[in-house]
Formats: C-alpha cells, structure tokens, sequence
C-alpha cells in the first residue's frame, strides 16, 4: 500500500509491504555508520549501469556543491582563489567507499579531504558532476 500526505512544501511518501528488505538489505536498527553497509551483486550491477543516478541520490542526500577559496603567495603577494566544489560527507566508512567508488566508474577524481569527506575540487571534475548531478533541490 502507497500513501502519501500534503503540506506546504513537502510530499511525504509512504509504502508498507513486508518485502522490503528483500529490496534494501543494508536497512536494519542501529546507525549507519556503527553496521556494514554492503550492496549485493544485483545492486552493484544497478549502480554500475547507472552511476550518474547512484551519485545523484548520495549528493543530493548528503553532499553540496559549494564555492571554496583559497590563498596563496605569488612574487611575494598574497592572492585569493575562488572555486566551484562538491563534497559529500557522510559517517560511514562503507557509503563512503560507495561515493568513491561510483566516482571512479564515471571517471571522476576525487580526494579525501577529511575523516568524513570526499571532495571533488578540479574544474574539469566539477563540471562533470555538474552535468551528472544537475543542481541540489
């Protein structure tokens, strides 16, 4: 059963049916980032025929895309930098490791750039998540 109830600018959505962990099998108590979180083959396939979709739902969840800067000394004169960036940040070492995994499919460098964040920083990277991702609503 499918229900869904509106307010002033929300949707919620919601579904009952007794096979839903058949479908998400990486649910269950307790926080994401404290149990493993693993996708079968079916879903590594899924993700593999399309990333773009895959890296689309980890962004808009938990990433951003947000202008950074940065300074740097040039003939003795300090200077500021401006760039477009995306980060996405998340708790768990496993949808982590799916970030930059689905990256790496779509040709995407990344880096680390904290504990908890995968930064995409180069121009041409950023456009590509751009086209991929489209802007964050």
């Amino acid at each position: 059963m499918v229900s869904h109830i509106r307010a002033p600018g929300v949707i919620v959505v919601q579904s009952n049916w007794k096979h839903w962990p058949c479908l998400f099998p990486q649910h269950g108590p307790g926080r994401k980032h404290e149990r493993a979180i693993v996708l079968e083959e079916w879903q590594r396939e899924v993700v593999r025929a399309f990333p773009a979709d895959f890296l689309r739902g980890l962004f808009h969840s938990d990433g951003c895309r947000v202008n950074n800067w940065a300074t740097r000394v040039v003939s003795g004169e300090k200077k500021r930098y401006d760039y477009p960036r995306w980060q996405f940040v998340n708790a768990s070492e496993d949808i982590l490791g799916l970030c930059t995994w689905a990256l790496d499919l779509v040709e995407v460098p990344w880096r680390r750039s904290g504990a908890r964040v995968v930064s995409v920083s180069r121009k041409d990277a950023v456009a590509r998540l751009d086209e991929l991702i489209g802007v964050k609503e």
